[in-house]
């Protein structure tokens, strides 16, 4: 999936699909997988054609001083303070030669970085190119036999559930599970759907709903059988499930079975059996310099003659309860994923990559409390080794949420519940004390009385504004050495964090899976120092979504364009025009390139903008909007019940917060009164005193005449 996989294509067979459709439905099919992947690779060459188109027609209305603060191409872009100064800009290079020096030199600024963007083209559109060749070869193997069947497709009677395999039974037995109460209504989630993914018209539409389903089923066992899950094979299926008009509710619950099957024939392996198959890995690593993942086609181990069987028997290759084509055809389809159970724990980890106990370790000396907590499932302590994992928990996503700040340590896991468990899903665990740290200074500030005045100080200017005119009160200034150390302290933690977190992914600790990241505040700060470090690595194919909320990173075209280049679905950016406080942190900053949690991020293809200026008034109050956020991004698995929750406990902050406004004000107001009172009893004593001094001459001038008598 990226630059550092160079494995052998999986071994080609013949595709038999006779009963589920004819030639010419075969060939419908194929046409709009042809369609997407065109489409596909267009999103790809238009994140670098067209940057910068669309930046002056931007629809915002941001104050002036934010468009004069950005700055033309030509500047240099800002990277993480802890990257080289040979990956500067994210993809300069150091020369290697006389000759490539001297050709550097010829060479302004803006030519090098225009040279290295054009550079990351390529690599991303070759990428892309031998995935989708690979894509087109698999589907070429498919054959109809007997002219096909054009109808509707067959029952292949009632399969067995295994005991207590599934937390949701109707999906193991194939039929799609229909979004419960607490879930987004499936009327919301089509619609973000066809928003997203506009459909491509198809004659398939015309096709039962059976047989669409049972098309989208046997396109997703075609992409699993490439022995991965790439992020392109999934945004492939999510326009063909756009464009075959099923909803998105089907597809996540086929994902759902799927991965619940693949994950029970893997339940039995022994740690002893999983212990030698990495040691092998390793010895044949060594010895042929060649990725572990590479040696996946030998069956070794795990073999167990063919798993089509037990596959059948969980529901693979069937849909709504057992229609469908036979165990054959689904084995067929999967290819070595149905042969070998060593594919199948590559899949999810087991193997293929480093010991995943032994990466956290490492990365526990780079980074503090390295840990990741599991949000959902029966699995009771940090993820640190995939065998540990419960069958019933894999899925075939995998996703991994950052905070950005700590109130207490449950706050790791605590913004991200309203994420149902249709993913994978972790938390990071980072610096706990230096987070707990920040957001106390955060929090003092926030809360004092010197940030009240300053907000009516400066509420007739915006935050660009502030930031142009270095116009910041007298008071809140004084609290700034409270702030500024943890914050700087945590910026540059971040950073490293979000190296460690990129090697991670290139050590597949996701396994041959893609991964969703979602951060707040700081936590955006990681994800933005991890999409670039993976950017030069040239790590294609791997990160699915990225949702950036109150990012304390540039918001410069390069930048952005090195970041949706490697993440192959969603990059939004969620930003907050009333944030002061992250305004005022940026303050000592680069904030010349802008300020991605302060404004929107125009001119990049693919990037996404959110403006929640409207209900995020302070940058501390992202961890309670996390859910209505993703919520309105159209997110496709959320716990509506949690994000009810969520804005309950706002609402409970803002009362807090509003009883703080209102005592602070009562007692500013007693002050007030004291003084005035003061300063009247002093005014009244001098005045007392002023009468008293003309009878105290007049006394004694009656004296010295007396005297002088």
């Amino acid at each position: 999936m990226g630059r550092r996989d160079h494995r052998p294509p999986p071994k080609r067979g013949d595709l038999d699909l006779s009963a589920l459709m004819n030639v010419e439905q075969k060939n419908q099919l194929h046409q709009l997988i042809n369609v997407i992947l065109e489409s596909m690779q267009k999103n790809v060459r238009d994140i670098f054609d067209n940057m910068g188109n669309g930046r002056d027609d931007e629809k915002e209305d941001d104050c002036e001083s934010q468009k004069e603060i950005a700055k033309p191409l030509i500047e240099p872009t800002p990277v993480p303070a802890v990257l080289t100064a040979a990956s500067a800009n994210g993809f300069l290079k150091i020369p290697k030669s006389i000759e490539e020096a001297t050709n550097l030199l010829k060479k302004d600024e803006s030519e090098i970085l225009t040279s290295s963007l054009n550079e990351l083209k390529r690599d991303a559109l070759t990428n892309f190119g031998k995935w989708r060749g690979t894509v087109l070869r698999r589907f070429g193997d498919i054959t109809i036999k007997n002219g096909g069947n054009g109808g509707n497709v067959t029952n292949q009677g009632p399969h067995q559930q295994q005991g207590g395999s599934s937390r949701r039974t109707g999906a193991v037995r194939g039929r799609p599970t229909r979004p419960s109460g607490g879930d987004v209504p499936v009327d919301e989630s089509n619609a973000a759907l066809i928003r997203l993914y506009p459909p491509s018209p198809t004659p398939l539409v015309g096709l039962p709903k059976e047989k669409r389903a049972l098309i989208l089923h046997s396109v997703l066992l075609m992409l699993l059988g490439l022995e991965n899950y790439s992020t392109y094979s999934r945004i492939l299926l999510l326009n063909l499930a756009s464009s075959m008009h099923i909803p998105m509710h089907v597809l996540a619950a086929d994902e759902l079975r799927v991965a619940n099957g693949l994950a029970q024939v893997i339940k039995g392996i022994s740690a002893e059996e999983i212990a030698a198959r990495r040691a092998e890995e390793g010895k044949l690593a060594r010895r042929y310099k060649v990725p572990p993942a590479s040696t996946t086609n030998i069956t070794t181990f795990g073999v167990n003659g063919g798993l089509a069987a037990p596959l059948a028997s969980l529901g693979i290759g069937t849909v709504f309860g057992g229609l469908g084509f036979g165990a054959a055809a689904a084995a067929g389809l999967l290819g070595t994923m149905a042969e070998s159970t060593v594919v199948v724990g590559t899949l999810f980890g087991l193997y293929g990559a480093r010991a995943t106990g032994k990466m956290a370790d490492s990365y526990a000396k780079d980074v503090q409390d390295f840990g990741l907590p599991p949000l959902h499932g029966s699995l009771d302590k940090d993820y640190t080794d995939s065998k540990d994992v419960p069958a019933e928990d894999r899925r075939l996503r995998f996703v991994l949420c950052i905070a950005g700040w700590l109130a207490k340590p449950e706050d790791i896991v605590k913004p991200w519940l309203s994420l149902k468990d249709q993913s994978e899903a972790y938390a990071l665990r980072w610096e706990i004390d230096a987070l707990m740290k920040m957001s106390h200074a955060l929090s003092t500030v926030f809360r004092s009385a010197a940030w009240t005045a300053a907000k009516k100080e400066i509420v007739g200017r915006t935050v660009f504004q502030c930031l142009e005119q270095n116009y910041w009160p007298i008071d809140l200034l004084q609290f700034s050495k409270v702030i500024d150390n943890p914050w700087s302290v945590g910026m540059v933690r971040a950073d490293k964090a979000g190296l460690t977190i990129a090697d991670a992914i290139v050590n597949k600790i996701q396994g041959e899976r893609g991964i969703t990241l979602i951060g707040f505040s700081l936590g955006a700060r990681i994800i933005y120092s991890c999409l670039m470090s993976l950017a030069e690595k040239r790590i294609f194919g791997v990160v699915e979504n990225v949702v950036l909320m109150g990012a304390p990173c540039p918001t410069d075209l390069r930048s952005w364009a090195a970041m949706k280049s490697v993440v192959t679905g969603r990059l939004v950016n969620v930003y907050s025009k009333n944030d002061y406080l992250l305004g005022f942190l940026s303050r000592s900053s680069c904030y010349l390139y802008g300020v991605a949690g302060l404004s929107s991020v125009s001119g990049i293809h693919g990037v996404e903008n959110l403006n929640v200026s409207d209900t995020v008034t302070g940058h501390l109050q992202y961890q309670y909007h996390v859910g209505s956020i993703l919520k309105s991004l159209g997110w496709e698995d959320l716990n509506r019940n949690q994000i009810v929750q969520e804005q309950q406990s706002l609402a409970m902050l803002e009362e807090e917060e509003k009883r703080l406004d209102q005592s602070r004000t009562e007692r500013e107001a007693r002050e007030a009164l004291a003084r005035m009172d003061l300063n009247k009893g002093a005014r009244k004593t001098k005045a007392e005193k002023d009468q008293e001094k003309p009878n105290d001459g007049k006394k004694k001038a009656g004296g010295g005449g007396k005297q002088n008598k």
